[in-house]
């Protein structure tokens, strides 16, 4: 691959405040090009191209590095060639002099491929444009071969950035292909926030597409890069990769506006150790109200996260990448071999922390998959949760899902980037596919969305790759909570219910039916406060699901908590896969009844908090 640097712009505005400043502060900036200028604020020896040169020579999958270069600045760039090790036969004077003049980012381009004899990719940056250069060109290139087409990269605007400055990107986030490329639009034209800027990757199929467009367009307007990419986007296969990183083009500005921009990038680029930042997400655990377990089955739910119990992931900013063992969950320290086989008969063999490192490899997967390159900054992460174990309420996944948010934030990730709808399918392929937990979308869902919501996981919905998923804005009715004090295991609930649905049972595929329905039905309940009637369908919930799971699979434990609600006339249910259970019961001095004797036999019970995001 061949890297060609754009330094040929020329500055009319800033040349001219420099040279009339009368302070004697820009002195030994006069008649500087714009590249070769410092890029920090005082008398830093750092120039912005230093930045990109560093950058590019760090990597070696590039045969040859060209820079394109004006005759007015010529000299400039090769003394700066001598002093950094670029070769000087690889610069590339395009004879102009003035802004009035010059060729156009284009025909710059075009000239190289034509004096070099260039028959090979390319990749095409601007070397006067500031940036935080933490991100891997590595990744750049790997996207670039993989997607076998044309590379734009982009980064997400900023608040106050206008898009009438930019190239703006539209694209389908989900093969990242470009679907529009607006040069400079006005605001009403466009909803996206995808800045694209000097810096793109060609495969050389399309090199006589560039010397044809610059043949075709010989004014200096139409031969930007802007341009060219609105008509290229029609004529070749053009994608889009997200550097997490702001970049600012160092053109037509003014001197107040460059030393504001090197300040801005010099504080991002330069922290010390207290500057670190220090991010905690959290994740609620849930219950399943209403059609579990059907949304591994085409079925209804509605589920709602509590504030009783979460996880909580931390993450901090480091000089090594490190996960951070639970003192509790991951137990590496005995007190002897009976301590370990006790811990290990309760706990199991595996803890919080294969949750994380599995979600920092989906998600790193996930980013080189979809063109998003990620800086190179490592962090410390750790977790805390006080989700009952293996009682049900989805305690795994709230951890994963607080990784996730800790993750997506710290590398400046947004909802654009890692859709929504599909943030909770990531979560279950990091329980599913790498640690081999079987589980479904719904938990999944409610802990992304938050709140009571509704899900629908019918068949002709789940083509689009996800469910449909609403939430219901009602009042929530007063739940309860009960779960085994001293569980040994969530319970194999599903038995070979997933087995008899994939060879078509009528009984499963009936039943699953039912739980769609009556997951409608509460609803229109829910909506109407209708609690009598909510209670009813609870008892009906679980009614279907003893039908076809049966009583050896229920866990006597968990028949033992049926039992003891039904005994007090309160409807109950299993809110997951087993080893608690959530009723409703409208009978105050009942409920307090109930909760007395499910104390009384070793369970633990509570009221239950709904945790409710203010949206």
């Amino acid at each position: 691959m061949i890297c060609i640097i754009l330094v040929a712009g020329h500055s009319a505005l800033l040349e001219a405040e420099i040279l009339a400043d009368k302070s004697g502060k820009y002195t030994h900036l006069i008649g500087v090009p714009k590249a070769l200028l410092p890029a920090r604020p005082g008398h830093s020896q750092e120039t912005i191209l230093d930045c990109w040169w560093n950058v590019v020579k760090s990597r070696n999958q590039f045969s040859n590095v060209y820079l394109v270069t004006n005759a007015d600045k010529y000299k400039y760039f090769e003394r700066w060639a001598t002093a950094n090790e670029f070769p000087v036969n690889n610069l590339i004077n395009d004879g102009t002099t003035t802004l009035e003049n010059s060729l156009g980012a284009v025909a710059d381009i075009e000239l190289a491929i034509r004096s070099k004899g260039i028959d090979d990719d390319i990749m095409v940056l601007s070397g006067d444009m500031l940036c935080s250069h933490n991100f891997d060109l590595g990744q750049v290139h790997d996207f670039f071969r993989k997607k076998k087409g044309e590379l734009a990269i982009y980064y997400e605007l900023e608040p106050g950035e206008s898009v009438e400055k930019r190239g703006i990107i539209e694209m389908d986030h989900m093969t990242s292909k470009i679907i529009r490329f607006l040069e400079k639009p006005k605001p009403h034209e466009t909803t996206s926030k995808c800045a694209s800027v000097v810096f793109y990757c060609f495969r050389k199929e399309i090199l006589p597409m560039i010397s044809q467009y610059s043949k075709s367009n010989t004014s200096r307007q139409t031969r930007v890069l802007g341009q060219f990419m609105s008509w290229l986007v029609s004529q070749s296969p053009v994608y889009a990769m997200k550097l997490p990183t702001p970049f600012q083009l160092i053109g037509q500005i003014g001197l107040a506006e460059y030393e504001k921009w090197i300040k801005v990038f010099s504080d991002r680029t330069t922290k010390s150790k207290g500057d670190y930042e220090e991010i905690t997400c959290r994740s609620y655990a849930r219950i399943g109200l209403m059609g579990n377990p059907s949304d591994g089955f085409n079925g209804k739910t509605i589920s709602l996260t509590i504030s009783n119990f979460w996880a909580d992931a931390t993450l901090t900013e480091s000089t090594k990448l490190k996960l951070i063992p639970h003192p509790l969950y991951d137990p590496t320290d005995f007190g002897s071999l009976s301590d370990l086989d006790g811990i290990t008969r309760k706990e199991g063999y595996l803890g919080g922390l294969r949750l994380l490192q599995a979600t920092c490899k989906k998600f790193y997967q996930y980013c080189v998959e979809h063109g998003i390159a990620l800086p190179k900054k490592n962090f410390t992460l750790k977790y805390e949760t006080n989700v009952p174990r293996q009682v049900g309420l989805a305690g795994s996944s709230a951890i994963v899902t607080a990784v996730l948010r800790c993750l997506m934030k710290y590398y400046h990730l947004s909802d654009s980037d890692m859709p929504k709808q599909i943030q909770p399918k990531f979560v279950l392929d990091v329980e599913k596919s790498e640690l081999c937990i079987q589980a479904g979308l719904q938990d999944r869902v409610v802990q992304v969305y938050e709140g009571l919501v509704c899900m629908d996981f019918s068949e002709n919905v789940m083509k689009q790759g996800y469910g449909n998923y609403s939430y219901l804005n009602v009042d929530i009715p007063p739940l309860w909570l009960a779960y085994l004090g001293d569980p040994s295991d969530s319970g194999k609930i599903h038995s070979d219910v997933k087995v008899r649905w994939d060879r078509g049972d009528s009984d499963v595929i009936q039943a699953m039916k039912e739980f769609a329905s009556l997951t409608v039905s509460a609803k229109d309940a829910l909506e109407k406060n209708d609690y009598a009637q909510l209670a009813d369908l609870m008892k009906q919930n679980f009614s279907t699901r003893r039908k076809i799971y049966g009583d050896k699979a229920l866990g006597r434990d968990n028949l033992r908590m049926i039992e003891i609600a039904h005994k007090y006339g309160s409807a109950v249910k299993f809110p997951g896969s087993g080893g608690a259970v959530i009723g409703l019961c409208l009978n105050e001095q009942k409920k307090l009844e109930m909760m007395q004797e499910f104390q009384t036999n070793g369970f633990v019970v509570c009221d239950i908090n709904p945790f409710i995001p203010h949206n």
